[in-house]
This record gives structure tokens, C-alpha cells and sequence, in this order.
């Protein structure tokens, strides 16, 4: 039956409250499951919880919905979920079933999801305010638009539709924002897991190697510690590094190639989100460290400002400011700083920005701006700082010793009450580190 899939009851129970207090007793929030996707004919990819359904109960099966009704006498979360089933348990494996939603979850009642199209309604009925996504999912879209018209057709009859449909995002979002004790201690393992896999990554690196290799070097250690890719691991050598989102992994690493490797774990439901670029053969090259000095040097004037009250769009603009000036010195960039600033002539060489806030989605939510402005930093809040530089192949109007080079440093940061912790600080950073690191374990394999 299970317990919650990324922390502890309590924790659950108090962000649903929280979040009730925060819609207001006349309001109900509606929340389903995220729903089974099929691969190819009758086969479905690894099933995964959506985040919010998971950060409120932790409940880890399809076909769920949850429901919150403020100040509800018999109960205010209720959860509907697939009945307990012998014969397609021993297909799919066991379910809680209702009593097991109740028992384990901590939800006030709970009732088969057939259940659902004959109970809603009277739940919708005398509310003013719903809350929930719409727009995320068509087909459920449908069936609320659907109860929503059945209390309004027994208006006649005294009946009180809702009359305001509110996006749950405005709520939960920033809820989901700043991450409790629970929850960063969870983000740690997912970091220190991730912190692993790339070190056992850069011990198997030799020329003559497949970045698929390399992948399977890295996902060997996430599920040996009980935890799953978080997105689609990156593994590009030389050129391919250029390539921000590049996926096949299917070349091979020659002797001279940076590797550029972004692949994170997922641990209970929580991503980590690490970039790490080194070269294959063990040194790098003079230009290759020079821009990786140069990324270096960006990463840490962003993360200079990873502290409370600073606004969140400094750290970008702290490495854009670096990026540029270095591009400048380097030859790679001509003119004044300030105007290749203001033109963007540094978007040839950067295009992204300098990090995402992070938790159980790997791009997880929360505005970046608040009235048109820049929010600032409070602590509980979990992003990720990763400048980089891509000098494409194929760009005759840099020197060729420059062209096919790509570099991205990523880390993930906390933010604390007086400054910041960076969760993967145990994993080799700097051109020099990453050198000795690479020396070290070939070292220690000719001594075994």
C-alpha cells in the first residue's frame, strides 16, 4: 500500500491545510492525477505522479483526484482512486484503495474514482470559487465543464453553482516555491546521488568511448541509489556540446573532445540538476580552459548574488556582465562592453539564462517576476546557476582553434537566511579540480 511518495504525512497534511486557508471557506480545489501516457500500441512509459498531486498527498497511482472543500463537515480532502483489484493487481501490482488512501495518505475519506462523475457535482454545488488547472488537461477539462452544468441546471431548484474559476497555479505555485526542511533534505540526496553518477561518468571517460556509454555510466548509479533520471540525460562530446538540448548520445568521444554531461536524479519525487563539462583524454587544451576559466568565473559572480533580498535576475546579469567582458578579452567579441551588453552580441556565444528554480520539477514553478520586476531571494527558495558558452562548428567568423567548443558549469543552490548552501559543492568544478579528479582515478585503477 505504500506511504507517501516524497515525505512524510505530516508534511502533507499541512500544505493542504495551508492551501485551504488560502483558497478560502467558500472555495473547492481540484486537483487530478496525471494520467497514463502509452508508448507504442500497448506498452506505457514509466509512469510518473503529477507534482502537485504528489507534493499534497504524496499519492504515487493514475487515475486519482483530489479534492479540498474548506471548512466541509464530513471531511475536507477527499480522494477518489481506483478500487482494490486482485485480478489487475497481479498484472500491475497492488493499489491502496480507498481504506488504503485513508489509512496511508491521511485523507479525510476517500471513494472509488467510479464514483467521481455522481459525487462531484454536489461537492461543486454551494461553492463560489474553484480552483484548478485548466487548460493542463482537455478531457478533464470536459467532464468538470460537464458537473459545473449539472448544479447549474438545478438552479430552479435552489441549487449554487460556482460562479469564479480561479487558476490553482496562483496559489500553489508559490507555495511549491520555498521548500521546507523535509523537502531540501530530499533535494540533497537527489544532488549527492547526481554528485555520484558524474563522478562515476568522468572515471569511465576515455577516448574511443560512446556518450551512450557514458548515459549508461550515469543512470547505472541513479537507479544502484534508488532514484530515476529527472529529464533526459545530455551527454555531447566535442561539437555536440554545442547543442543546449542535444539528445541522440549516440557518437563517440576522440581524444581532444570536451564532454559535456547535464543529468540529474530524481529522489522521491525531487530533481537535481548538474552540468559538468571535462575533457575526455583528462587535460584540456589551452583554449578549452580558457573559456572553461571564463564559465567558471561567470558561475561564481551569479552565485555572489545567492543571498536574501537580492533580485533573482542579478546572477544572470552578474554573468552576462563576466561572459562579455571575458569574449572581449578573448578576441571573441569586439567593442565596448556596455554595448555588446545593451546589442545582446554575447546571445552569438550564450544563449540561456542563467539558471531555473528547481524542486519537483526539474523547470519547477514560481513567477520570476512580481509586478514587472525581478522578485527577490527569500530563503527556502531552490534554483539552479549555469552559465555556459557554445562556439558552434561551423562559425567561420571566430578562429578555428575556438570553433566546436561548448561548456556549461551547473550547480543547485538553496537559499538560506544568510546567503546561500550550493547542494552539489562536492562535485569538481574548476578546470583545475576536474584535472586532478580525472588523474586521481586513473591512478587509482593502475594501482588496483
Amino acid at each position: 500500500m505504500g506511504t507517501p511518495l516524497h515525505g512524510s504525512l505530516a508534511s502533507c497534511q499541512r500544505r493542504r491545510r495551508q492551501l485551504m486557508r488560502m483558497a478560502g471557506e467558500d472555495a473547492i480545489v481540484i486537483v487530478p492525477s496525471a494520467t497514463e501516457r502509452v508508448r507504442s500500441r500497448d506498452t506505457y512509459f514509466p509512469y510518473r505522479q503529477d507534482s502537485d498531486l504528489l507534493y499534497l498527498t504524496g499519492f504515487p497511482e493514475p487515475d486519482a483526484v483530489l479534492a479540498l472543500i474548506p471548512g466541509r463537515t464530513h471531511g475536507e480532502a477527499i480522494l477518489f482512486c481506483r478500487e482494490r483489484d486482485p485480478e489487475r493487481e497481479g498484472w500491475d501490482g497492488p493499489r491502496a484503495g480507498p481504506e488504503g488512501a485513508v489509512e496511508a495518505f491521511g485523507v479525510d475519506d476517500a471513494y472509488p474514482i467510479t464514483d467521481l462523475d455522481d459525487i462531484l457535482p454536489g461537492l461543486l454545488e454551494g461553492r463560489t470559487r474553484v480552483y484548478y488547472h485548466f487548460g493542463r488537461d482537455a478531457e478533464f477539462d470536459l467532464k468538470l465543464i460537464g458537473w459545473l452544468n449539472r448544479v447549474r441546471a438545478q438552479v430552479r431548484s435552489g441549487a449554487q453553482p460556482p460562479h469564479e474559476f480561479l487558476e490553482l497555479g496562483h496559489l500553489l505555485d508559490e507555495m511549491r516555491l520555498f521548500k521546507d526542511a523535509g523537502e531540501l533534505k530530499l533535494m540533497q540526496r537527489a544532488a549527492d546521488i547526481s554528485i555520484a553518477a558524474h563522478q562515476a561518468a568522468m572515471r569511465a571517460a576515455r577516448p574511443g568511448i560512446t556518450e551512450y556509454q557514458l548515459q549508461a555510466e550515469l543512470e547505472y548509479v541513479f537507479r544502484l541509489h534508488d532514484a530515476v533520471p529527472a529529464y533526459g540525460s545530455i551527454v555531447g562530446a566535442g561539437a555536440n556540446a554545442c547543442v543546449l538540448h542535444y539528445h541522440s548520445n549516440a557518437a563517440t568521444a576522440r581524444d581532444g573532445d570536451l564532454v559535456l554531461i547535464d543529468a540529474g536524479a530524481e529522489y522521491r519525487g525531487y530533481a537535481a540538476d548538474i552540468t559538468r563539462t571535462f575533457p575526455v583524454s583528462g587535460r584540456f587544451s589551452a583554449e578549452q580552459r580558457a573559456l572553461h576559466d571564463l564559465v567558471c568565473d561567470a558561475q561564481a559572480a551569479a552565485l555572489a548574488q545567492a543571498r536574501p533580498g537580492i533580485a533573482y535576475e542579478a546572477g544572470h546579469e552578474a554573468a552576462v556582465t563576466t561572459l562579455t567582458e571575458g569574449l572581449l578579452r578573448l578576441g571573441l567579441l569586439k567593442g565596448r562592453l556596455e554595448k555588446n551588453i545593451t546589442d545582446g552580441k554575447y546571445k552569438r556565444f550564450y544563449r540561456h539564462k542563467t539558471g531555473h528554480w528547481l524542486g519537483l520539477d526539474v523547470h519547477d514553478v514560481g513567477d520570476y517576476r512580481l509586478d514587472g520586476e525581478s522578485r527577490l531571494l527569500e530563503p527556502g527558495m531552490v534554483f539552479t546557476i549555469e552559465p555556459g558558452l557554445y562556439i558552434g562548428a561551423d562559425d567561420t567568423g571566430v578562429d578555428p582553434k575556438w570553433r566546436g567548443i561548448g561548456i556549461r558549469i551547473e550547480d543547485d543552490v538553496a537559499v538560506t537566511r544568510d546567503g546561500h548552501r550550493v547542494l552539489t559543492r562536492a562535485l569538481a568544478r574548476s578546470a583545475e579540480e576536474i584535472e586532478e579528479f580525472i588523474a586521481a582515478s586513473r591512478a587509482g585503477e593502475q594501482a588496483r
